[in-house]
């Protein structure tokens, strides 16, 4: 293989990875931003808590789709280094 030029089924592996952390990313995201929104269904709370509840969910859950996003393509880099 040429050396600094990446294969076809390497630009592949590349796509799918990057998809994948797409799709897990917004999963987790939307499991996280779930629990509060449901908690503020549940509960009757007044209008201000409930959009700080939100607020803080929609937060958290960004943050742990952003984790999941650099997490899978770091590893995935790892990989590819190591050769694997």
């Amino acid at each position: 293989m040429d050396r600094g030029r990446e294969s076809r089924w390497e630009k592949d592996a590349m796509t799918v990875e990057i998809g994948f952390a797409l799709v897990t990313a917004v999963a987790l995201a939307a499991a996280v931003f779930a629990v509060p929104l449901a908690l503020t269904l549940v509960f009757d709370l007044s209008d201000a808590a409930s959009e700080g509840v939100r607020t803080a969910g929609a937060l958290t859950g960004a943050a742990a789709g952003v984790w999941r996003l650099v997490r899978v393509l770091w590893r995935f880099d790892v990989e590819r280094r190591k050769g694997h």
